[in-house]
């Protein structure tokens, strides 16, 4: 493919924050071409585009990754797993924050119904999810937590069964949280400043504070999922099944599908707190559906 081809093999590795200009101008483009193309339902198929584009990159990280290890014969330790395993992280997430800043801005900066139009989708969720808060249902009551746990864990497990079965393909379900966030964040945002006669930037700088601990916490457990699955998904074709150094790197990468759900607990549990304690962002949501 041609896209492989137009940056150096290893430069998202040596300088991950430029995943977020990737990030970013891929989903731009999926924009671009789907809101073209499929103008009558465009919302999916701009992420299916978004994730084609960053598929080749994403495949010459991991494998990169895997010829190191292959390459090294003679030891595989623990703390040059985890350092791999890092800088991959490092690039997921600002490939993630990427499409997450796209989504948020042109929420945010479209006109109200070309927003709704390309982010139909997205704002389904928002109006399943978010509009009880009027009336004080779901999303401020005991069962919260387990709710959103119960909610954010089968995203977690479908994400680490899609990059087990297909290497890479969890990054389709990756930028698809980016964007409900991101959509989701900006349609409030702008919402509630409509109704409050204030500029946008107040209310998204308040969503922001309660919402961004949180959404880092997820999506990094995601990204622990998706890591681990397609890693252990490569390491299949690459290792010999009885050898020890399979074994090594299978527990490891198990190792850290356990510790994604260490993180989605905590996020979890953060998200409670922010929906049951934070009245500010209570009251910015309710205002959101008032316009």
């Amino acid at each position: 493919m041609v896209l492989e081809h137009l940056f150096p093999e290893d430069w998202l590795e040596r300088k991950s924050r430029f995943a977020f200009l990737l990030g970013t101008g891929y989903s731009a483009i999926g924009l671009l071409i789907a809101s073209t193309l499929f103008p009558s339902d465009p919302a999916l198929v701009a992420l299916a585009f978004t994730a084609l584009l960053l598929l080749p990159e994403l495949d010459k990280i991991f494998s990169i990754e895997e010829r190191q290890e292959h390459m090294d014969r003679k030891k595989v330790s623990w703390k040059e797993l985890l350092k791999d395993d890092w800088d991959v992280i490092k690039i997921y997430l600002f490939l993630f924050f990427g499409v997450f800043f796209v989504y948020l801005a042109g929420s945010m900066l479209l006109p109200s119904l070309t927003a709704n139009e390309l982010f139909r989708e997205q704002l389904e969720i928002r109006g399943a999810g978010l509009s009880e808060t009027i009336s004080g249902q779901a999303a401020f009551t005991s069962s919260t937590f387990w709710d959103l746990l119960s909610n954010n864990f089968l995203v977690l497990v479908a994400i680490f069964i899609i990059a087990l079965l297909t290497g890479d393909g969890g990054v389709f379900l990756l930028i698809w949280n980016a964007s409900v966030w991101g959509t989701i964040f900006g349609v409030t945002a702008r919402s509630a400043a409509e109704f409050s006669s204030v500029f946008s930037l107040l209310p998204l700088s308040l969503i922001l504070l309660a919402v961004l601990p949180h959404t880092i916490i997820e999506s990094l457990a995601y990204i622990l999922a998706n890591i681990s699955g397609g890693i252990i998904s490569k390491d299949v074709l690459l290792e010999k099944f009885e050898s020890k150094r399979f074994f090594k790197v299978l527990r490891f990468n198990l190792y850290l599908l356990i510790a994604a759900l260490v993180v989605l607990l905590i996020g979890a549990v953060w998200e409670t707190i922010v929906l049951n304690n934070f009245t500010f962002y209570q009251e910015i949501i309710q205002q959101s559906f008032l316009v």
